[in-house]
């Protein structure tokens, strides 16, 4: 059974050093990990790496559609690799999350992310995990807090949660979301 690992962000280096491109970071840093290459897959609109991870053959997706669409790459990929919602682990920033702070979820709705209520539409479920990781959020212009570089200090926070990103991951595909939750939903980087 394969596994996807779908890191959610922006394409361009526009984008880079985003807190809406965490989920990117996040699933470069699996790839590094397990020594997984790119290489882009034009007919699912994404870039994707596959390799083994957690005991699994994963197949580590970074749609190229932009956020909004990204279930157009995500539930294309599910679909031709004979996997299920079920097999899906979605990483993506989370305003309502303090800036370093993880948290495991399972189900449930989108959460005012157009990232993954554009998965939840094209996959017909909400029935993935997802791993949030927070960036926190500026109330007065939420748009331009998330597609706006990270400050220094904020950099080095979001550093240590990308580092340990591949470790909660690998969580939730051993133990489950519930255990995964018992696991990193209390973790705060030191």
């Amino acid at each position: 059974m394969t596994k996807i690992i779908a890191g959610l962000g922006n394409p361009g280096a526009q984008y880079a050093n985003t807190p809406h491109s965490v989920g990117f970071e996040a699933v470069e840093a699996i790839a590094r990990e397990i020594g997984a290459a790119w290489e882009e897959k034009k007919a699912f609109k994404c870039r994707q790496a596959r390799g083994r991870f957690a005991g699994f053959d994963v197949i580590l997706v970074e749609p190229l559609t932009f956020m909004n669409l990204s279930g157009e790459s995500v539930a294309g990929i599910v679909k031709y690799s004979n996997s299920t919602a079920a097999d899906l682990l979605v990483i993506h920033d989370d305003i309502d999350l303090p800036l370093g702070r993880i948290r495991v979820k399972k189900g449930g709705s989108c959460g005012g992310h157009n990232g993954v209520r554009n998965i939840i539409e094209r996959l017909g479920t909400q029935d993935f995990a997802r791993l949030k990781l927070g960036v926190g959020k500026d109330k007065s212009d939420v748009i331009g807090f998330v597609l706006g570089k990270f400050d220094p200090a904020s950099r080095s926070v979001m550093d240590k949660v990308i580092e340990v990103a591949p470790k909660a991951a690998e969580s939730v595909l051993r133990l489950g979301s519930d255990k995964a939750m018992n696991a990193w939903n209390g973790w705060q980087p030191v």
